[in-house]
């Protein structure tokens, strides 16, 4: 059984890149975290790190261990928390990761509701994107992740363990300049087959997960897109977009969150993106996470 100090050690100097700094952050002494790495090394039978120049850095063994140790360390902390706050030992801490468009509608709603009918649950927010924030779940460093999907999207590859509630199904939509739109006025939406009519435009995609659908999108309509800006950053890919500088795709949320004058936005039939809550381990929720799922519903 490996020891959880010493793994704690281990995630502190990976974190840090040096023993001084982790046992400063630790208030442990220089000598005892590297007592600590010696013996966790001699558990292990591995060498986990090695001497670089005044420091040191892990080796591919240390990286692994330290990588799990992180999500255990996580799970044991949250643990210890959901204990203390089903023992009445402290106010309700709940933690929720959520990604830009939803931290500038969808939470502050949420967040107003859970404030004012339960004013004993401390909610903290972190911004991160989807994949982001499912990694931070599954270490314990937050109790919900708040996560999008779009409609051509299946679940990750490592979905087991995660619990997921449908808060919201949102339309997309292709967006244009009002000064430079070659569409009819009278077009409110179009099918995906009908972008092959911009295969000539150039492009702003989105994150990652966007940037991808975008290219599925624009493949099953018969064309590669000319991408020439990326940004995950909403309000710029509009601003850009009024600019001249290229064309793209946003979901309703994000247009809700902030929309600039200059755009025209025009519906894509069978395109959407699903919004949803994830929680991790078995049921039932904890009385704080529960109570957060029931504000977001109707926000």
């Amino acid at each position: 059984m490996l020891d959880v100090t010493r793994l704690r050690v281990l995630v502190a100097v990976a974190r840090n890149g040096s023993v001084t700094r982790a046992a400063a952050e630790l208030n442990y002494a220089q000598p005892s975290v590297s007592h600590h790495l010696s013996r966790l090394e001699a558990e292990t039978g591995t060498k986990l790190v090695q001497r670089a120049g005044r420091g040191i850095r892990l080796t591919d063994a240390g990286r692994l261990l330290a990588e799990r140790a992180s999500e255990v360390i996580g799970r044991l902390d949250a643990a210890e928390n959901e204990l203390a706050a089903y023992a009445g030992l402290r106010t309700g801490r709940l933690r929720l990761a959520a990604f830009p468009s939803a931290l500038g509608t969808l939470v502050p709603a949420a967040a107003g509701v859970l404030r004012a009918s339960h004013p004993d649950i401390d909610l903290r927010l972190t911004e991160a994107e989807p994949p982001e924030a499912l990694r931070m779940l599954r270490a314990g460093y937050v109790d919900v992740a708040l996560i999008f999907r779009h409609s051509d999207e299946g679940p990750g590859p490592d979905a087991s363990g995660l619990r997921e509630d449908l808060v919201l199904d949102e339309p997309v939509y292709l967006v244009t300049s009002l000064a430079a739109d070659d569409l009819a006025p009278a077009i409110t939406e179009l099918r995906p087959e009908d972008l092959v009519r911009f295969a000539g435009s150039r492009w702003i995609a989105g994150c990652d997960r966007c940037r991808d659908h975008l290219l599925r999108q624009c493949s099953a309509a018969g064309f590669a897109p000319k991408i020439t800006f990326t940004t995950d950053d909403f309000v710029a890919v509009q601003a850009l977009v009024v600019a001249g500088l290229g064309i793209s795709t946003l979901p309703e949320m994000a247009l809700r969150a902030s929309r600039n004058p200059g755009v025209r936005t025009v519906r894509l039939r069978g395109t959407r993106r699903q919004v949803l809550a994830v929680r991790y381990g078995e049921p039932p929720d904890p009385p704080s996470t529960a109570r957060l799922l029931e504000a977001l519903r109707p926000a």
